[in-house]
């Protein structure tokens, strides 16, 4: 057989050569750096054979991050030969302690296990140590393959093997890999030994899992590990770890009085408390402005609709598990309204459209409601009931590039004006396989072309989702990273024939013949709850100034100057500034540290001095920390303050 390297050059090898073979074929000082190998672009250890032909890489000590999920993968398998080892030393036998699965997952890895007394929080740093002195021991990782009966033979003991092995196809090859005395039931792949593992892992939580994800089946414990391959990376994840503690949209949410969630009125129906709505109607004013100015036209639609609307449009049958159940009035169907877009299509077709009216734009900031399982449930950012900053436009042809560029240019402005810089663009296509979609694949075709040549066009990066699709047409998604590194999906925007098809909608062209208009769904927040949530915790809470639902805060040093504290007030206010005076008996020294726990951007502090020059004492809120003025014109600092709110600055 013979495997080709990173510069084309053949490799001739034995049938059934594994990577390390190549690697000793190459050269010794390389067969004893090697780590692990990429087989046509696929990541596999040292000791599984290669397929004859593939084209290989192989991952060495230099750059052992390239392996990221393989070492994570063996570190799993390390600490749960660690929990096996822990409890034999509590007097338990060996086979006391069973194993569910144990996949690598992002950034680090998890193990489910049916244990003979529960593992405590305060244990883990005991498995960690004695996941270190497996390290040390420095066991070689073997593979084995073995017939479904040995394997059974092997496992027949534990019922969650057992039970994974019977699934598994007759013909299968079923592999076994060991470190030490230590042996599982396992695909791979593997570092070649435990002594090549990186130390920069810690074990970070214990949870309950049902077997298999099923409430009917047995809960496990389940015990969640992270690595990487430097000290550095694991010391920078647990500082974006205590950092995301921080900014917890949910902590923050009732720390600045934001909003709350009432189990009386239900789960996952957030209530938007004073402080809240602002920051939610200065978001709706700022894209109602950019609206308007791009030619949208607003509407409001009801919170239900009758059941064969979302049976026309498709969202009833591909929506069924996040559909609310509908109920009966007056011997008619009608549902919880689940999308915007069937009502505006009604609106749409209830007067006749001729080629001259298009584009219509119409926009809605509506609400829907989809069930979500109350385990998924997560502040604003998983919700039962949300607002979307929804939009439809229907268009000719001719006119959908220019409409899709607009609607691109008007997303990368909303995501830049919130300091949302690092996106990336993902296309969602159909996938061929899937039955879920609907509409002539004519249609789907020309609609991913013409997404993929608007985003080529402007120069933007991207990627192409197959199966990522909406059922009735492909998408361009904008998934932006946060300041702590994390990825949300936040805008969209889809091309769709086929809702005006299932509709029959049309408009009158320039032949007087009805022609099929084509519709863009959009929404560059997505929804409001979901946008507030990601953006409390983007800001940490520190809104700039146009956002902060409490925007100024006036502190007088002495009882004396609070008439004069009132004064500003009412000036600041009377021109939209949203201002409050701290008049308790506190001293000012306090009432900074108040405002700045309520995180209010200005405070502007008066004494003696300021009152008789018409002056203020400036302390602000920054991103690199605070920023003092003193003895600030108070007219000046008006006309600044409401340049800053008018821009968005």
């Amino acid at each position: 057989m013979h495997v080709f390297l990173p510069d084309g050059k053949q490799l001739d090898l034995q049938q059934g050569a594994t990577a390390l073979d190549a690697a000793r074929a190459i050269g010794p000082r390389l067969a004893q750096d090697a780590l692990a190998a990429t087989a046509n672009g696929d990541l596999v250890d040292l000791m599984t054979p290669l397929p004859d032909g593939a084209r290989i890489t192989l991952i060495t000590k230099k750059n052992p991050g390239e392996a990221a999920a393989v070492f994570r993968h063996s570190l799993g398998h390390v600490m749960s030969q660690a929990v096996g080892e822990f409890y034999r030393a509590k007097g338990h036998p060996a086979d006391a302690v069973k194993r569910g699965v144990g996949p690598s997952i992002e950034n680090g890895w998890y193990q489910d296990f049916d244990l003979p007394e529960p593992l405590r929080e305060e244990d883990l740093p005991e498995i960690e140590r004695i996941m270190r002195e497996i390290l040390s021991r420095n066991l070689d990782f073997s593979r084995r393959e073995v017939s479904k009966a040995e394997a059974l033979a092997q496992f027949g003991g534990d019922p969650y093997k057992a039970e994974l092995i019977r699934e598994l196809p007759d013909d299968e090859p079923i592999t076994f890999y060991t470190q030490g005395d230590y042996t599982d039931l396992c695909r791979g792949p593997h570092f070649p030994r435990t002594g090549a593992l990186p130390g920069a892992f810690k074990l970070m939580s214990t949870s309950g899992a049902y077997w298999r994800g099923n409430e009917k089946n047995p809960i496990l414990q389940r015990i969640y590990g992270v690595a990487f391959a430097t000290q550095k990376e694991l010391d920078e994840y647990l500082h974006r770890l205590e950092e995301a503690k921080k900014r917890d949209h949910r902590k923050l949410g009732r720390e600045l009085e934001l909003f709350v969630i009432d189990p009386l009125v239900g789960k996952g129906l957030p209530m938007w408390l004073p402080n809240g709505t602002i920051l939610r109607e200065e978001l709706t004013r700022f894209l109602r402005e950019q609206q308007f100015a791009r030619g949208y036209q607003g509407v409001v639609t009801p919170n239900i609709g009758n059941l064969e609307l979302y049976k026309t449009s498709g969202h009833y049958q591909n929506y069924s598990d996040s559909n609310f159940s509908p109920i009966t009035v007056d011997d008619e169907q009608y549902m919880l309204k689940p999308m915007n877009c069937p009502h505006h299509v009604r609106i749409y077709a209830s007067k006749p459209r001729s080629y001259r009216d298009l584009p219509v734009r119409l926009a809605e900031f509506g609400t829907v409601y989809r069930y979500e399982q109350s385990g998924e449930l997560n502040g604003l950012t998983r919700v039962r009931g949300f607002t979307q900053d929804d939009a439809h436009l229907f268009c000719r042809p001719d006119q959908l590039k220019a409409e899709f560029l607009n609607v691109l240019d008007l997303t990368v402005l909303v995501l830049r004006t919130f300091g949302m810089n690092d996106v990336r663009f993902r296309v969602g296509t159909r996938d061929p396989e899937n039955t879920k979609y609907v509409g002539a694949e004519d249609n789907w075709n020309a609609a991913e072309r013409q997404i993929i040549e608007a985003v080529e066009e402007v120069g933007l990066p991207y990627s192409i989702e197959p199966g990522d699709a909406a059922f009735y047409g492909p998408k361009l998604d904008f998934v932006v990273r946060d300041v702590l590194g994390r990825e949300w999906q936040l805008g969209t925007i889809q091309v769709d024939y086929n809702l005006p098809e299932r509709f029959d909608i049309s408009y009158v062209g320039e032949d007087g013949a009805d022609h099929r208009p084509i519709m863009i769904h959009r929404a560059p927040f997505g929804s409001l709850e979901r946008f507030v949530g990601i953006l409390i915790e983007h800001y940490g809470g520190d809104f700039p100034l146009w956002l902060a639902p409490r925007q100024v805060a006036i502190i007088p040093i002495a009882d004396r100057h609070n008439e004069y504290a009132y004064a500003l007030e009412a000036e600041l206010r009377a021109a939209g500034l949203r201002t409050e005076v701290d008049d308790s008996s506190n001293r000012m020294n306090a009432k900074v540290r108040a405002a700045e726990l309520s995180k209010i951007p200005v405070m502007l502090i008066v004494g003696d001095k300021e009152q008789e020059g018409r002056q203020v004492s400036v302390r602000e809120r920054t991103p690199e920390g605070h920023k003092e003025r003193k003895g600030v014109a108070f007219d000046d600092l008006k006309a600044e303050l409401l340049e800053r709110y008018r821009t968005r600055a």
